[in-house]
């Protein structure tokens, strides 16, 4: 299977199919699945080997309705656990504890999106115990792009004396407004303290660009970031516990509700899961597979609660009106 193609049962017609095959991207050598490419060898400026995808992340975007209280959140594990048994995947961790985490969430744009509008999400996160803040705010700049090779080359280290960590992920999403398939999403990130950041002013696109050097085209623009259509979004994230999909491949799944922090508007749920390793050749095809398989039969079985329309992060943008088209 390749990048944006239906499969497995309930593809919804083989003209679909042919479709979503004929934009297969044939740059980069992909496994059976499609799930992982294998990219081409090659360097940053400064000699450092391109980063490789470490991270394997499928997502369904939910519609919110459902979420009125904590225990739609165990009721959805239930779902999941019922796929997961009819597709063969093992569970660990089958009765999790009802504990919502909750965090705060917001994200940083000009005026008129130029971050956005280029494929950056640059978005600060913050972590309550016990109704406090713990640990500092985290800082997240992404570049995100459907095309592997595009995400790879772009260089997002940025130039502090900080500590950083740089993620390059394959998100797994379903197809826009098609149920039984996905499309790929490549998430080429840093993560870094608030803390790690120089100290001085932080907001303008000049100054944003001498921290993060990618933003070069942009620093000759005079704008500021600000938040995003004015709006904190507060995440309430449930733990459902480990999938294994064979072949010493795990990933962690969760749930979340997000929602507009001071009115509580739902905005969406979310289901993930998320598979992590060193090198590309420790996911398995027969994994990757089953990985595949299992995204698409919990497509099918919760069809009616989907939200095929958006990502969670352009719910946001969305929020006042459509932005300009971005990549994701």
């Amino acid at each position: 299977m390749a990048q944006g193609q239906t499969g497995g049962p309930g593809s919804d017609s083989k003209s679909s199919a042919a479709a979503s095959e004929k934009k297969a991207s044939a740059q980069v050598e992909a496994a059976p699945t499609g799930l992982v490419p294998r990219l081409p060898p090659g360097e940053y400026s400064d000699g450092h080997p391109l980063d490789e995808v470490n991270y394997l992340e499928c997502k369904l975007i939910l519609k919110p309705d459902r979420f009125t209280a904590a225990q739609a959140f165990l009721e959805y594990g239930a779902l999941m656990r019922s796929v997961a048994k009819k597709c063969g995947i093992a569970l660990d961790g089958a009765s999790v504890p009802l504990k919502p985490q909750i965090r705060e969430v917001l994200f940083l744009d000009t005026p008129d999106f130029q971050l956005y509008k280029n494929a950056f999400i640059l978005r600060r996160r913050i972590r309550y115990d016990l109704g406090f803040p713990a640990g500092e705010p985290e800082i997240v700049f992404k570049f995100r792009h459907p095309e592997a090779q595009t995400a790879a080359t772009l260089d997002v280290r940025p130039n502090i004396a900080g500590k950083y960590r740089v993620k390059f992920k394959s998100e797994a999403l379903p197809l826009k407004g098609e149920v039984g398939g996905y499309r790929l999403l490549f998430s080429h990130n840093v993560q870094l303290g608030l803390s790690q950041l120089p100290d001085g002013e932080r907001t303008s696109l000049a100054s944003l660009a001498k921290i993060f050097p990618c933003l070069a085209p942009l620093k000759k623009s005079r704008d500021y970031v600000q938040l995003v259509n004015q709006t904190i979004v507060e995440e309430v994230l449930q733990d459902l516990g480990t999938l294994d999909f064979g072949k010493g491949v795990t990933a962690n799944a969760n749930i979340a509700l997000w929602r507009e922090r001071g009115m509580h508007r739902p905005l969406c749920g979310e289901f993930a899961f998320q598979a992590k390793f060193k090198r590309r050749d420790d996911l398995h095809d027969k994994a990757q597979e089953r990985v595949r398989a299992f995204f698409v039969a919990l497509q099918q079985a919760d069809r009616n609660g989907l939200d095929l329309t958006t990502t969670k992060t352009g719910m946001v943008y969305r929020l006042h009106g459509e932005p300009h088209q971005a990549l994701e």
